[in-house]
């Protein structure tokens, strides 16, 4: 006699269950002859994987009794009444599934937020229930925030907390690029939360997918205490999508990396070592292109030494009329069109209807059979709208994406104005909250496009 045990482990399917599949296999192989359960229920509330485990049961001759229900499997009326039995099981599973759900969104539309502590950094659930902050974790996401608005890229901070030994929320060795992002874009560390990003599709197979509209979504502000303040969150973003237009361009190498700009050929400078291997060892800058488009780039290298005291001076020209620029930041942001969300619901509804006449033609093909070649040029045709209208969308989202994005950083550039002095020092922090991008010109001049959009020629 053997015991399989699935402790705590849902009947809903039978993939993950490891002792009820070891015990199959052990019976299909001929070591067992008998298999006694309490129930249906315990052997599998899913009504296919109970009758199909059962008939290759048969056919291999070993009977399952269920003492509950005091079926025998090989007598003439045991599949009927498993059949019967095993649908309960389901529905009574479907039941408790929905009574779950209806719960876990009830809590949701009621404002309250739980976490997945085990795998969150930064998080604990307190004894009132909700979250509160674990310091030595904090201070963990705070490092990732402050080092991506310093210019390192998402991989360089994993590889960084990985050489630290610093384990990631699911107490793993390696940091990965995804963890990284996952947290520099967690609204939940800025103190508010989006609840049911994620549902449920199919209580049977608990599959789920990401919520496109299907299901409510509630935003819970001042949730639970920040870890990063609010102002400091959203400037994230606004550099986060700003990186993901460069794509590719951008690298942490240098604080100076995708903002110096060539004026022949619009490119970016890239750094290039000089003498490497010698006491004349030198970094300088120069466009990556002024080589490679045939007809060469005229515009001169730079040292990093250069670049600073030329932002410097300029820095000082802003500063010497900060009040004014505060004062039209202020301005700018209270007459600031994000973008017009009438037009981007317009197109969305548009594609709604473009998607119902598809779905209609469908279904008029399957109902009544149409010429084969008029379907098709019907459908292609529908389908070649539908795409136009979403590229149309995206274009629409991403510019209001670009703009706020933008209003951001005028905002956060105004306030790091107003509390700062003439300089005599270089400040990479400075330099990161101020400067939008750099021209450098052929006769060497340099053009500095600050964040409001002030330009200063030095």
């Amino acid at each position: 006699m053997g015991y399989y045990l699935d402790e705590g482990i849902s009947a809903t399917n039978t993939r993950h269950r490891d002792g009820f599949n070891r015990m199959i296999v052990d019976a299909l192989d001929g070591k067992i002859d008998l298999i006694v359960t309490k129930s249906v229920s315990r052997f599998a509330r899913n009504t296919v994987d109970s009758l199909t485990t059962v008939r290759k049961l048969k056919e291999k001759g070993v009977e399952v009794y269920f003492e509950k229900e005091n079926i025998y499997t090989l007598d003439s009326k045991g599949e009927l009444l498993i059949t019967i039995m095993s649908s309960l099981a389901q529905e009574e599973s479907r039941s408790i599934s929905e009574n779950v759900t209806w719960g876990q969104r009830k809590r949701m539309a009621d404002g309250k937020v739980s976490l997945p502590y085990s795998r969150f950094l930064g998080y604990r659930k307190g004894e009132d229930g909700l979250p509160e902050i674990v310091p030595e974790e904090a201070e963990i996401v705070r490092f990732i925030y402050r080092s991506f608005m310093h210019g390192s890229t998402p991989h360089h901070i994993a590889e960084t907390l990985t050489f630290k030994n610093i384990p990631t929320p699911g107490g793993k060795e390696v940091w990965t690029t995804s963890t990284i992002e996952s947290i520099l874009t967690n609204e939940k560390y800025k103190g508010s939360a989006l609840l049911q990003k994620k549902f449920t599709v199919d209580f049977l197979t608990k599959k789920t997918k990401v919520n496109e509209g299907e299901v409510p979504q509630y935003y819970v502000e001042e949730s639970h205490p920040a870890i990063i303040p609010p102002e400091e969150f959203e400037l994230v973003q606004a550099e986060y999508l700003r990186r993901k237009r460069l794509g590719r361009k951008y690298n942490s190498k240098s604080i100076f990396t995708a903002r110096l700009i060539c004026e022949c050929c619009g490119g970016y400078y890239g750094s290039k070592v000089w003498h490497s291997t010698s006491k004349y060892r030198r970094v300088i800058w120069q466009c990556n292109h002024k080589f490679q488009n045939g007809e060469k780039c005229t515009t001169p290298h730079l040292y990093e030494e250069h670049i600073k005291d030329k932002f410097i001076l300029a820095m000082n020209q802003i500063l010497e009329n900060k009040d004014e620029i505060i004062e039209n930041c202020l301005l700018l942001s209270e007459h600031f069109t994000v973008s017009d969300d009438t037009a981007i619901e317009a197109v969305t509804q548009e594609m709604d209807v473009v998607a119902e006449l598809t779905r209609n033609l469908i279904q008029q093909n399957s109902v009544k059979p149409m010429k084969q070649e008029l379907y098709r040029a019907e459908y292609e045709k529908l389908m070649q709208r539908y795409e136009s209208l979403k590229a149309k969308r995206d274009a629409l989202v991403s510019k209001k994406e670009a703009m706020e994005s933008k209003l951001k950083f005028i905002l956060h550039y105004a306030e790091t104005l107003r509390g700062q002095d003439a300089i005599t020092e270089f400040s990479e922090d400075l330099w990161l909250k101020a400067i939008d991008h750099v021209t450098i010109c052929r006769d060497g001049r340099m053009v500095f496009l600050f964040k409001d959009g002030s330009e200063i020629t030095v």
